[in-house]
């Protein structure tokens, strides 16, 4: 079949790329992915805004990399059109072939790097993620290819870029998901009245939102720059430790003294706690005296509070200093068999799943979204939520770290099945570069490394036993979970995890319109989990799809009115887990509605959000909203709002 040979040639235009990559960059970031941040020693400059963008013709996809698009401004080849980045690019025209494109498309720009830059910096180029792999020039010389399109990627692009003069970035963006990437997918040829054309398909229920979906920046560092910082906190009675290790990247002569670290840490004010520490040395441990430690929101009057790290890389012998300030939340994590505790005491997750995605922008950086989405968050007083089913952008991370919300990190494996070596180790280098990523964020408390894989297979077991294995090795400070749909009964999985996590839609998928058995059916399985493994258990999707503004009484299925009763005998159910001892959280499927792949049992995407895709809330946001206040006053001595209920008679006051 054609697109057979389309992907063969594929794999071997990559293999050819990845040898390019080798011999056109001199210096390559090996180590951190540090966010792009100013300082006395660093120049950030965004490159968001408005890119050229046209589809590379699904007929000959190929077509951009024979004839060479990224030696020549993308206008050149083609007609092109304007497309903004961050963004999906599915929802931005009104052309049907652009929001179903299966394949390559491609952007350019160009920008212009300052003659200052030239003195005494290397500058880097980061994306922030591009959906799902991607191939990147400047001025013609491939820079950097990356796969998994949720995470950061950048290279040093000192010796291709002109200073003081204007260049050119091109990208190639390929939504292609096979059976070795992680997404799992499938293409297959179809007959149009127009001829055959590549479709994809996939399991998961998402839209497959492809594109530049978060910031591209350049950036300098000196010569000599630190790489990459990690930290572990602890607590020793009221002295806060942070013991920390500082990596440096650059070119130091064989025999030259490597630099010197210093480090500071101020307080959320930014006044100096601590002053020159570390001795010149690269790693170290501060003690933090009568320490303010990072709670999750309700649990604490000041939650999520964040110090600042300010590390300072001095090579004196070359006259370089590079400056790097890394906000860090002093807090320890600890697991049992029936507990999780967070400084010490058990927290009860109260949360959701949750989906990056919006009207027109897709999966695309919105900021405005972001702070609306955490006001709702904390209005409902959930206190965490679950990256489902991918790693989210970095500036979402940074309000969950700053506001307390405690999040399971997930990795983008999901519906994963067809085990084989290239797919573990695609899996494995997902968890790495989201580790690497996130290690020192305070709100990062579980990693999950998969939603709903076929646990039930023989293969599963070896396979998640290495995932867990590889996990542990790059973090043992936190647990791991995954969410498991398969039955406790033939799962092959949950002996490797930490704490057991169940997705189980009693009263929807199975049951449907008889909530009367979601009580004891969701109290056996957790009971049976926890018997099984005599590990912490939680529900981590369970819900109903809703239309909005559906009202029909008694409760049926798809009414608002439905939505609230599944709710409603899922708290039944977890209250009385609660008081077995080992039931640590309940999470509902979703936080909002969503966009699917087109499908009759879908009307215009997923509709299980308490809110609606543009944020307005069901009857179900305020039942879940009471629900959420009262556990965080009975477990955390929160102090309820004071519109939680409205008034309706004096005698009730």
């Amino acid at each position: 079949m054609a697109y057979l040979k389309w992907l063969l040639l594929g794999c071997v235009t990559l293999s050819i790329v990845l040898l390019m990559v080798h011999e056109t960059v001199s210096r390559t970031n090996t180590g951190g992915i540090l966010y792009p941040q100013e300082s006395e020693s660093r120049d950030v400059r965004s490159l968001d805004g408005i890119w050229n963008f046209r589809l590379s013709p699904e007929t000959d996809p190929l077509t951009g990399f024979r004839e060479r698009w990224f030696q020549k401004d993308l206008s050149q080849t083609g007609r092109t059109i304007p497309m903004p980045v961050p963004a999906s690019y599915n929802d931005v025209t009104e052309d049907k072939a652009i929001r179903d494109h299966v394949g390559l498309v491609w952007y350019d720009r160009t920008f212009y790097v300052p003659e200052a830059w030239r003195q005494s910096s290397l500058v880097w180029l980061r994306f922030g993620s591009v959906h799902y792999a991607a191939q990147v020039w400047v001025n013609g010389h491939l820079v950097m290819s990356h796969e998994v399109g949720h995470l950061p990627f950048q290279a040093d692009i000192t010796s291709v870029v002109k200073f003081g003069a204007k260049n050119r970035i091109t990208v190639a963006v390929d939504n292609i998901l096979l059976q070795t990437s992680v997404p799992q997918g499938h293409v297959s040829e179809v007959s149009t009245d127009n001829g055959t054309r590549i479709t994809q398909s996939y399991t998961f229920d998402f839209f497959n939102y492809a594109g530049i979906h978060r910031p591209v920046y350049l950036y300098t560092t000196p010569s000599i720059y630190i790489d990459d910082i990690s930290v572990h906190t602890g607590v020793r009675g009221d002295t806060g430790i942070i013991k920390y290790n500082i990596t440096y990247g650059g070119l130091l002569r064989a025999t030259s003294q490597g630099p010197a670290c210093y480090v500071d840490l101020l307080d959320r004010d930014g006044n100096y706690v601590i002053r020159d520490a570390g001795s010149g040395r690269l790693q170290g441990e501060l003690e933090v005296p009568v320490a303010r430690l990072w709670w999750p929101y309700l649990m604490d009057p000041e939650p999520g509070y964040m110090y600042t790290l300010q590390v300072r890389l001095t090579a004196q012998q070359w006259g370089i200093e590079d400056i790097y300030r890394l906000p860090v939340g002093i807090r320890t994590v600890e697991w049992n068999n029936t507990s999780i505790l967070i400084n010490g005491r058990a927290i009860y997750l109260r949360g959701f799943g949750r989906h990056e995605d919006s009207d027109l922008r897709g999966k695309g950086l919105d900021y405005t979204l972001i702070v609306k989405d955490n006001n709702l968050i904390k209005w409902v007083g959930a206190n965490s939520y679950r990256t489902s089913h991918y790693p989210y952008a970095e500036e979402i991370m940074d309000f969950a770290d700053r506001e307390g919300i405690i999040i399971m990190n997930e990795c983008p494996s999901v519906d994963t099945e067809n085990y084989s070596p290239a797919l573990l180790e695609k899996h494995k280098d997902s968890l790495s570069q989201l580790i690497r990523r996130d290690k020192n964020r305070p709100s990062v408390i579980f990693w999950s490394i998969a939603n709903e894989a076929r646990t039930q297979l023989p293969d599963a077991d070896s396979y998640f036993r290495a995932i867990v294995e590889h996990v542990k090795h790059l973090d043992s400070t936190r647990p791991i979970t995954m969410a498991l749909a398969r039955g406790y009964g033939e799962d092959r999985t949950g002996q490797y995890l930490d704490v057991i996590g169940f997705n189980r839609y009693n009263g929807w998928y199975s049951n449907t319109g008889r909530t009367d058995t979601i009580r004891n059916n969701v109290i056996a399985e957790a009971v049976s989990w926890h018997h099984k493994y005599n590990k912490p258990v939680m529900m981590l999707e369970y819900g109903a799809d809703t239309l909005a503004g559906l009202h029909l009484y008694p409760e049926y299925v798809w009414s608002e009115e439905y939505q609230v009763e599944i709710m409603s005998k899922h708290f039944e159910a977890f209250d009385r887990l609660r008081m077995q001892g080992f039931f640590v959280g309940e999470m509902i499927w979703n936080f909002a509605d969503f966009k699917t792949a087109q499908t009759i049992t879908r009307v215009g995407g997923n509709k299980k959000g308490i809110f609606t895709r543009n944020r307005q809330p069901k009857a179900s946001a305020h039942h879940i909203r009471r629900r959420y206040w009262e556990l965080a006053g009975e477990l955390d001595n929160a102090i309820l709002p004071n519109d939680l209920d409205h008034y309706v008679s004096k005698s009730r006051h």
